[in-house]
């Protein structure tokens, strides 16, 4: 007897044979019993009874062994017990980030560090401050300041030998003596927040982004005011390349208006006192203390502070071990370079500042102090080399630094920004030089300064008389 051959058989609906006539019966029961049970296996019971009716009135109606093999149902699969599901585990609670993120200004809180990076014992809380540390302001300056001679680098994984992360709110811990590092998220835990009014030497300017930390966050060291306008401040920091003092636009350079003042619950005093390596009261910061105040035997913090200012303005060469409260050459030297770079001569360069002398060097104005002719240490120590054919030959006056300030224009930011495109410094030109003095000016400056090998105040991103001469070269 011949195997037979399975394929797939559908009668016709209307067939009246009596296999058909009991197909139709038992189909109709069971999709009965299916839908009065409304389970699966009903339906499962009827699709049985209608293979079963189906090969029935094959037979009947003559089909044969071949139609009913056609008619055998195809084994069905043994029901499974559905395997009950596994217990997902819990999600770990992820991490706190160490940092803001790839490219962050910094790095996360984190305690003191010791050498080669190994935590300090006993190590601090980061975020969470247990105890204020009492400073005052004149320490929390002094703290700035000796990063600043140091010109620590900046970086947002490595410890500097004091324990404190090298970026900008390692920095800040660092100026208030935290003992931890903390980030610009948590630094307003250890402060309150203040008016613009009310800032003072000391305080910082925190904008932390927290929808998005990684684009603009940043603090600065307030350092106090650069006039009586209020419109621009020093600002001590950590940034790259390496820790700054810079006159900047209140309360930054961008974003400005999402720097918040805040003041370190722990500080003590009000008005930064005088002293030896503070900056005068801020109340008057541009009032001249007059000329008694200099000279052979004066010994005060103008003397230091003229120092400073001197020093910004070209003067480095005359204090080979950095300006002093005691008055000596140096300061006569600088002071009479400063003056004769105004075009003053006799007794209104005799090297003794006046109230004259005093405005323009707090204020930023008139012309910055002319390197030697000769090769003789200019900017950083690196030689200042003539241009060819004797003094200016070939090269623009220089319109003076007034000329390049916050919203300053004119033909010499022009001229400026062409030149830098020229020298292939342009980098930060996103639609090319203009004659208004910007951001991107002084980004393009400062990098055409440290390719001279400045660095620190000597690479700030404002052109100076040295800077013009080998730019225009």
């Amino acid at each position: 007897m011949p195997m037979p051959v399975f394929e797939e058989y559908e009668p016709a609906g209307d067939c009246g044979c009596l296999g058909c006539v009991h197909r139709r019966r038992t189909l109709a029961r069971g999709r009965a019993t299916a839908l009065r049970d409304g389970a699966p296996p009903g339906a499962r019971g009827a699709r049985r009874a209608l293979v079963v009716a189906t090969a029935a009135g094959v037979v009947l109606s003559g089909g044969g062994p071949t139609a009913l093999a056609a008619a055998r149902p195809a084994p069905s699969p043994v029901p499974v017990a559905p395997t009950p599901p596994r217990p997902v585990p819990a999600a770990p609670t992820p991490p706190r980030p160490s940092a803001d993120g790839p490219g962050s200004p910094q790095g996360g809180p984190a305690p003191l560090h010791g050498p080669k990076g190994s935590p300090a014992k006993p190590p601090g809380r980061p975020g969470a401050p247990a105890t204020v540390r009492r400073i005052d302001r004149s320490t929390i300056i002094n703290r700035a300041r000796v990063w600043l001679e140091e010109q620590v680098p900046y970086s947002m994984s490595d410890y500097w030998s004091d324990g404190y992360r090298q970026d900008c709110s390692g920095f800040v811990s660092m100026a208030w003596n935290l003992g931890t590092n903390e980030w610009t998220g948590s630094l307003d835990k250890f402060a309150k927040k203040i008016t613009k009014e009310e800032l003072l030497p000391g305080d910082m300017l925190l904008f932390h982004n927290p929808s998005d930390p990684n684009n603009g966050s940043h603090v600065t060291l307030f350092g106090g005011w650069v006039d009586e306008t209020r419109t621009s401040y020093i600002a001590y920091e950590q940034t790259r390349p390496t820790t700054r003092k810079l006159a900047t636009p209140y309360g930054y350079w961008n974003n400005a208006t999402k720097y918040l003042p805040y003041r370190y619950t722990g500080v003590t005093g009000g008005l930064l006192p005088d002293g030896p390596g503070n900056d005068p009261k801020p109340a008057a910061p541009s009032a001249f203390p007059g000329a008694k105040m200099f000279g052979p035997g004066a010994d005060n913090e103008y003397v230091a502070r003229l120092g400073r200012m001197l020093i910004d303005r070209g003067g480095r060469r005359f204090y080979p071990k950095g300006p002093s409260t005691k008055w000596s050459e140096s300061d006569r030297l600088a002071t009479q370079a400063f003056q004769k770079a105004q075009g003053w001569t006799g007794a209104e360069a005799d090297g003794i500042p006046g109230a004259h002398t005093w405005r323009l060097l707090v204020q930023g104005q008139g012309n910055d102090i002319v390197p030697t002719p000769e090769a003789a240490p200019g900017p950083g120590g690196h030689p200042a080399h003539p241009v060819p054919g004797g003094p200016g030959g070939g090269v623009p006056a220089y319109p003076g630094p007034g000329a390049f300030r916050p919203g300053q224009s004119g033909p010499a930011v022009a001229a400026l920004g062409r030149q830098l495109m020229a020298k292939g410094f342009g980098t930060y030109y996103t639609s090319g030089p203009g004659s208004v003095w910007g951001e991107a000016d002084r980004r393009n400056v400062e990098a055409f300064q440290r390719a001279q090998g400045w660095r620190g105040a000597l690479a700030n991103g404002y052109p100076g008389p040295e800077t013009w001469r080998r730019l225009f070269a």
